[in-house]
Parts: structure tokens; sequence; C-alpha cells
């Protein structure tokens, strides 16, 4: 299909991030998990972070988990040559407090610093069975013309791994 006048050829759907972990925890254990300040500080460390700051503040009921860290490009060299060797994100979650079920849902945003990526998402920590899950729904974009549409997917692993990896972790602290 041609083009229109003034078009950007990198506009459409963002990258879709679809996770789901289960827990064998309560959700107000995952819950204390997520928004412990000690948790997601060795998280950073044990995620290979030169440099980090995590706060957590609580506010009229809303919990915010705000994560500023500087790791290793674990990207594709076509993407590291554009990063740098390393990448610094800010990683903000506003969890609300829980509702009558029990299930804590939070607006999540990861900014990677100098470069025009972010996610944009919601997740959630719900009862299931006789645990809990934790989902994570998210849209990825990354604003460079032509490349953007190749470097989303890999954004969207990159994210998906660190996710992964602190789940693991925090099954072994529960």
């Amino acid at each position: 299909a041609p083009c229109r006048s003034g078009q950007n050829l990198n506009e459409g759907e963002p990258v879709k991030l679809t996770e789901s972990f289960n827990y064998p925890a309560t959700t107000a254990q995952v819950f204390g998990l997520v928004t412990s300040q000690e948790f997601r500080e060795q998280s950073c460390e044990r995620q290979g972070a030169s440099d980090y700051t995590v706060t957590v503040t609580e506010n009229a009921g809303t919990t915010t988990v705000k994560i500023v860290r500087t790791m290793p490009s674990d990207m594709p060299d076509f993407i590291r040559k554009l990063t740098g060797e390393t990448v610094t994100i800010t990683q903000v979650e506003k969890w609300s407090a829980a509702d009558s079920s029990g299930t804590h849902t939070a607006e999540v945003s990861v900014d990677i610093h100098g470069q025009p990526a972010s996610m944009k998402g919601t997740s959630v920590i719900r009862s299931e069975g006789d645990g809990a899950v934790m989902a994570l729904d998210g849209n990825v974009k990354v604003s460079i013309p032509l490349l953007g549409r190749k470097i989303e997917p890999e954004v969207a692993k990159a994210i998906s791994a660190s996710l992964r990896d602190e789940v693991e972790f925090g099954k072994t602290q529960l």
C-alpha cells in the first residue's frame, strides 16, 4: 500500500507483552514481596545492576514502587549500537490497596533513559486455586522510524526475562 503524506512508517500497534506467574502464596504475601524495598534491591543486585535506587512510598492507599537501575545492555548488536553497553531504566508501579477479593492492581511503566523506548501496562495480583497469580499486560513502544518495529520485540523479551528472574527469586523468598 502506498504511504500517505506525513505518515510515520513506525506507526501501528505496539508490541503486546503478556506474562502470568503462579506463586505458592497468598495475594497478601506476593503484594508484600513486590512492595518490599529490600526484596527489590536484592533483585536488582541479582540481575547484575551496576547501580540502582529503589523507593517505596505509600500515599492515600496507593503504594508506589520506583526502581531506577543501570544494567548491561542484553540486546542484539544492532540495538547495542544505539544504546551503548549499559542502559538505565526507570520502572514505576502504582499499586492499589486490595479490593474485596484481595486483588491488587498496578499501573506499570518502564522507560529507558535517553531512548524513545517504553512499556506501559497493568499488573494484577489475584487469588487463584490455593495460591496467587501475578499477571502483567502491557504495550512496548519504540518511537524510531523504521527500526522501532524491529526493536520492540527485543525490548519486550528483555522486560519479560527480568520479570521472570524476579519471580523465580521471589518464590525462594516466600
